[in-house]
């Protein structure tokens, strides 16, 4: 094992907060963090935020005082700021930075945003400096990256949360979206080796590379978006991926050492995982609680894993690499967004509404004229795309059915 050195390998920043404070703590958190010798203020530094859900949803995505916390102390202090956004096949970026009121903040503060799924943004071909453990076999025909990632400085913003392929999700994972294309579920079977080959090529492009962690809500269950919400009031901070991912699966109860992308990376030396050689600063205490959350799946997610890993693992090319592929999008946003949120997430929303962070939320923005909470009822366009599919199978059925009695008369 090669030990990979960087100024704040295995130190995490923890910090407890209040809504009634926690600009102020995220401040703090940042001091602790000593942020400014991993980040240097000549160089442009991106803010990868995180949309999991174009719908406002606890612990889902970059928290709007998340955003803020992060960009008024560098601000501050000279740092030349850009919002990162990449698209998903089953979240529409445009929707979710005005639901989370991400894009509120941004504008508040100037901050320019580049969306990587624009024709205007270059895609080049990445050459890796040492091998990759599975990039390569995915894309044979090489791995494409931004081209406007590489050479600055990048903070994660993820949120503590569970997640149906990873256990939990965090700075590692959230880097997949900015550095792979709409082509990343190729690399679900894989997915732990895949985040280690994504920690690998981000401490090669970045010159500063941190993360900061947003607690206040945290979520378990199905994540990344059909949770149970808890409020929960910690913020992380660190500039080693794997030691703030490792530090949030500790905390969330989970084993660290047990999450492949972590042990992975742990014993290629790129981070530390184990929490006996953890630093904590800040609010100590606080990284000793164990919330003893569960992950679990949706009906989505265990369709997948079956093509993924089960029975269906023959078919996968066939379902995820050609013109069928777009099922699979179509079933995970019928179930989210007809489904699951109008039965099932609209009510905990509204529960979450009534909390004090719940209350931050509404009151965030409410200067421009966005108090409140987009919460939407069933989703028409995929309601609609539902009944052209159910209506197209039942045509192929009755085809079916009549050509078969054709033949029978014959």
């Amino acid at each position: 094992m090669t030990i990979k050195q960087f100024t704040g390998r295995g130190k995490v920043a923890i910090v407890r907060t209040r809504p009634e404070t926690v600009l102020d703590d995220y401040a703090r958190l940042l001091e602790l963090s000593e942020y400014q010798q991993v980040l240097s203020p000549n160089i442009k530094t991106m803010l990868k935020i995180n949309i999991s859900w174009q719908t406002w949803y606890p612990a889902c995505s970059t928290t709007p005082w998340q955003l803020e916390g992060v960009i008024r102390p560098l601000r501050q202090a000279g740092y030349d700021l850009v919002g990162v956004h990449n698209d998903t096949v089953v979240v529409d970026t445009s929707d979710g930075e005005a639901n989370n009121k991400q894009r509120y903040v941004t504008d508040k503060y100037g901050v320019p945003c580049v969306y990587l799924y624009k024709p205007e943004v270059n895609w080049v071909r990445y050459e890796p400096k040492q091998p990759f453990l599975v990039l390569d076999k995915i894309y044979p025909e090489g791995v494409h990256i931004p081209e406007v990632l590489i050479g600055n400085n990048i903070i994660q913003l993820p949120t503590v949360k569970t997640h149906v392929f990873t256990t939990i999700t965090g700075a590692m994972k959230n880097a997949f979206g900015g550095l792979l294309g709409r082509k990343r579920h190729w690399t679900h079977s894989v997915i732990h080796e895949t985040l280690v080959d994504l920690l690998m090529i981000q401490q090669d492009i970045h010159p500063g590379l941190f993360a900061v962690m947003d607690g206040t809500f945290a979520g378990d269950g199905p994540g990344p978006r059909a949770m149970h919400w808890h409020e929960k009031n910690v913020l992380l901070a660190s500039a080693d991926q794997v030691a703030i991912d490792a530090a949030s699966a500790l905390i969330q109860g989970f084993n660290p050492l047990e999450l492949p992308f972590l042990r992975i990376a742990h014993e290629l030396g790129m981070g530390v995982a184990d929490p006996h050689e953890i630093e904590f600063v800040g609010d100590v205490d606080a990284a000793e609680e164990r919330w003893n959350f569960q992950y679990d799946d949706t009906f989505a997610s265990r369709g997948q894993k079956m093509i993924y890993h089960g029975m269906l693992k023959p078919f996968e090319e066939l379902m995820l690499r050609t013109p069928l592929v777009p099922w699979s999008y179509f079933a995970s946003n019928f179930y989210h967004n007809v489904y699951w949120y109008p039965v099932v997430g609209r009510k905990r929303v509204e529960s979450a509404l009534d909390t004090p962070w719940g209350q931050l939320f509404t009151h965030y923005g409410a200067d421009a004229g966005l108090e409140g909470a987009v919460l939407p009822s069933v989703e028409t366009k995929t309601l609609l795309q539902g009944m052209g599919v159910m209506a197209g199978g039942m045509a192929a059925l009755g085809g079916m059915a009549a050509l078969l009695s054709g033949l029978r008369k014959r």
